[in-house]
C-alpha cells in the first residue's frame, strides 16, 4: 500500500498549500465539533467545495468530529454525519464512543477513523475499534515504532495512522484541564489556550517544610517546564512504514500556510526520495521548537522544550506567487522585502531553492517601488525562475535588513 502523506488545513487557503505542495490527503473541520475551535474551519458550503475540489485532484478530506460530547450535542452531530456522508467526505474523525454510535447510525457508509483523542495505545484496543467498524485508527503519540509494529501484526486488516511531525502535547494525548482550570476554555471541546506554552515558575508549598521559589533554571527567569518539544521522524519515515503505518500525519491546523506548504514539500521529498540532510535543514525553515523522536524509538526523558515557546524559523515569509511569465512575476506580499534583497523559492517543482536578487519591484499601475511594505499588496518583480501559481518566495535571515 502506498504511504499516504496526511496534512492539517484550518481553512480553505492551507488546504490549498497542502494540496498543492504534494498532501495526498488533508483534515480539515467544520464549525462545531472539531478540538480546533479557533482555526478558521469550514462551513457547510465551504467543507462541500473543498471535498469535491480534493476528489478533483484524486486526493481525500477526513473531517474532525473528535469533542469529548454531551448529550445536547448528539441530535446535531446526527444531521452533521449524515451531511458529510451526502457530500462524499472520505472519513470523520472520532474520538467519543457515544459519537462513533451516532454516525454510525446517521451514516452507515461513512468510514470512521479513530481520533489520537481515544488514547489508543494497544493492540486489543484497536481490534475493539475495529470489530465495531473502524476502518483507521490514529494511534497515541506515545508509542514506540516497536509497540506499533506489534500492534500491526496483531491486527493487520486495520489502517494505522500516526503523528510523524509538529506540536507534541504535555498531557497524555492530548487529554488537558489545564486550560479548563487556568482560562475557562476546555481543550476537551476545542478551545485550548495552550496554557503549557506559557513561562512558568514553580514554588515549594509542602506543610511543615521551608516553602519558597524552586531553582528550576539557574538564570532565575522562569522555564517553560510544561512546553513539549515538536515532534520530527523525518529521518525514520522507512521505519514506520515497516512497522505497519499507512499515514503519516503532519500536526497544525492552526499553523500557517508558509508553515504547511514547508513541512509538507519537505515530508513529500522525504517520502519520495528519501531522507537527506538538505530535508533536516529544511525543517529548520519554518518556526518550530526544539525538534524530538518523543517515544519513537523508546523511552524518552528529554522531551521538554524548556528554553522558549517557539523558536523562529531560518527564513522569512515573503510572498505568495500569483503568476509569472516572461522573466516577471506578480506576488502577493506577506512579509516587507526591498529591491536588493535575495529571495529563495519554495515549490514542489524543479525550482524549489533556486534564489534571485530583487532588481525592480512595480505597484499595480506600474509605478516603481524600492520598499515593497503594503501588506497584501500585488507586485511585479523580475523572476528568472520557473515559477507556478501557488509557490512562495522567502528570505533567509541572515540577508534580511537590519
Amino acid at each position: 500500500m502506498k504511504v499516504e502523506l496526511l496534512a492539517p488545513a484550518g481553512n480553505r487557503a492551507k488546504l490549498n498549500a497542502a494540496l498543492y505542495f504534494g498532501a495526498d490527503a488533508a483534515y480539515v473541520g467544520g464549525k462545531n465539533f472539531s478540538l480546533r475551535s479557533f482555526a478558521d474551519n469550514f462551513g457547510e458550503d465551504e467543507l462541500a467545495d473543498a471535498i469535491a475540489y480534493a476528489h478533483s485532484l484524486g486526493k481525500k478530506i477526513y473531517v474532525t468530529a473528535n469533542i469529548f460530547a454531551k448529550n445536547s450535542d448528539m441530535p446535531a452531530l446526527e444531521d452533521y454525519f449524515a451531511f458529510l456522508s451526502a457530500a462524499g467526505a472520505d472519513a470523520a474523525i472520532i474520538s467519543d464512543p457515544g459519537v462513533f454510535y451516532a454516525c454510525r447510525k446517521a451514516a452507515p457508509g461513512l468510514p470512521v477513523h479513530i481520533s489520537t483523542q481515544a488514547n489508543v495505545t494497544n493492540a486489543r484496543a484497536v481490534k475493539f475499534w475495529r470489530e465495531l467498524g473502524a476502518a483507521r485508527v490514529i494511534l497515541a503519540r506515545e508509542l514506540s515504532v516497536a509497540e506499533i509494529a506489534e500492534i500491526h501484526a496483531f491486527v493487520p486488516d486495520v489502517e494505522l495512522e500516526a503523528f510523524v511531525h509538529g506540536a507534541m502535547c504535555i498531557s497524555y494525548s492530548g487529554r488537558c484541564l489545564l486550560s479548563n482550570y487556568l482560562a475557562g476554555r476546555d481543550s476537551n471541546r476545542g478551545e485550548c489556550v495552550q496554557a503549557c506554552r506559557w513561562n512558568w515558575q514553580v514554588r515549594k508549598n509542602e506543610p511543615g517544610a521551608e516553602s519558597g521559589w524552586m531553582n528550576v533554571e539557574e538564570d532565575g527567569r522562569g522555564t517553560y517546564i510544561f512546553n513539549s518539544k515538536d515532534l520530527n521522524m523525518s529521518a525514520h519515515l522507512g521505519e514506520l512504514a515497516a512497522a505497519g503505518v499507512c499515514s503519516f500525519k503532519i500536526e497544525g491546523r492552526m499553523k500557517s500556510e508558509y508553515y504547511l506548504a514547508t513541512v509538507i514539500n519537505a515530508y513529500r521529498r522525504c517520502i519520495d526520495g528519501g531522507f537527506t540532510p538538505e530535508v533536516g535543514r529544511e525543517l529548520l525553515t519554518a518556526a518550530h521548537r526544539d525538534y524530538t523522536t518523543a517515544y519513537m524509538l523508546g523511552a524518552n526523558d528529554k522531551t521538554v522544550n524548556y528554553d522558549d515557546s517557539q523558536a523562529k524559523g531560518d527564513c522569512d515569509y515573503i510572498a505568495n506567487v500569483i503568476s509569472c511569465a516572461d522573466g516577471s512575476a506578480v506576488v502577493e506580499m506577506r512579509g516587507r522585502f526591498a529591491v536588493g534583497d535575495v529571495l529563495e523559492v519554495l515549490s514542489p517543482s524543479a525550482s524549489f531553492g533556486k534564489s534571485f536578487a530583487v532588481v525592480r519591484a512595480c505597484l499595480p499601475d506600474g509605478t516603481p517601488v524600492e520598499d515593497c511594505k503594503r501588506v497584501q499588496e500585488r507586485y511585479t518583480i523580475n523572476c528568472p525562475c520557473a515559477l507556478s501559481p501557488g509557490d512562495i518566495l522567502r528570505r533567509r535571515k541572515q540577508s534580511a535588513r537590519p
